[in-house]
């Protein structure tokens, strides 16, 4: 496939949603035809072989992704009896969405996902109809007041008792300008105690592999010239701060397939799927007041 020319247009803060417009690229889109999805167009897929000319084989990114967030329904789902989730910048349904992992460990658990795509929202709400524990709302993560004040997710969700709060693959497509450390804190002030943080995003190891640094910069600027807008590879310092007054819970900040893989990995790993980390934070609830003799 021809490598599509350069996309001119100036760096921009957070990129606003595709929709149904076909004359331009969009991620939600791209991350599907990345796993083998059919919810794409001509546009995407040449914005997907930018991406792919800089790193060979990119889908092994959206994959690994996607045994990660599995893995983290399954335990807080599963072990750690979280029966509530929001999945925030959801995408297009695709197999194994979070509403099927969660509700195989709790046929109970409810769902809502949330996407600023009226595509993903029509989609969504197209496959949930039958599934009363599950909706699909038209939302964004930078909406005042968080979406845990949203009138749609506090109808399904009960916001004083925990939540498993998803926002994987999002983060790095919020421009550096719009602190993306203080989004993720605006929401977890508010997240009841007990709760957790997922998240995943894009790595900028120079600290730790300085000769993976130069594939991280190639791929942002791939991103925004495939007109996918901004992509930011992040320092893991910079990402630990989504976790301020939470705790992380063991193994850490990681690269996915290190997350309490499922085993032995079954191939080598692609330079691009060591550059995304992934990490689970709980919120503990406050220390039982002391009680003092007389």
């Amino acid at each position: 496939m021809t490598i599509p020319a350069l996309s001119s247009q100036p760096p921009i803060y957070a990129r606003g949603p595709v929709g149904v417009d076909t004359t331009r690229p969009s991620i939600a889109r791209v991350y599907d035809y990345s796993l083998g999805g059919k919810d794409n167009y001509d546009v995407d897929r040449a914005a997907y072989m930018h991406i792919e000319h800089v790193a060979p084989r990119y889908d092994a990114v959206a994959r690994a992704n996607r045994r990660w967030l599995h893995r983290v329904i399954r335990h807080l789902a599963g072990t750690a009896g979280i029966d509530q989730f929001l999945d925030i910048g959801a995408g297009m349904p695709t197999t194994l969405n979070t509403h099927q992992v969660a509700q195989y460990e709790n046929r109970h658990a409810r769902v809502v996902y949330v996407d600023n795509d009226p595509l993903c929202a029509v989609h969504g709400s197209a496959l949930l109809v039958q599934n009363e524990n599950t909706r699909y709302i038209r939302g964004d993560l930078l909406e005042p007041g968080t979406l845990l004040e949203n009138q749609e997710v506090t109808s399904h969700l009960d916001t004083n008792r925990p939540i498993g709060l998803l926002v994987c693959g999002l983060l790095h497509h919020l421009d550096d300008g719009l602190d993306p450390a203080a989004v993720v804190r605006d929401y977890t002030t508010r997240l009841p105690a007990g709760s957790y943080l997922a998240t995943t995003n894009f790595w900028d190891p120079a600290d730790e592999y300085p000769e993976l640094h130069t594939l991280a910069t190639k791929l942002e600027r791939a991103f925004t010239t495939s007109g996918l807008g901004p992509a930011r590879f992040r320092t893991r310092a910079q990402q630990l701060e989504y976790f301020d007054g939470l705790h992380l819970i063991e193994p850490g900040l990681t690269q996915l397939d290190d997350w309490w893989p499922p085993g032995p990995p079954t191939r080598p790993r692609r330079p691009a799927q060591r550059l995304i980390l992934g990490g689970v934070g709980y919120k503990q609830p406050p220390p039982p007041p002391q009680i003092h003799a007389h």
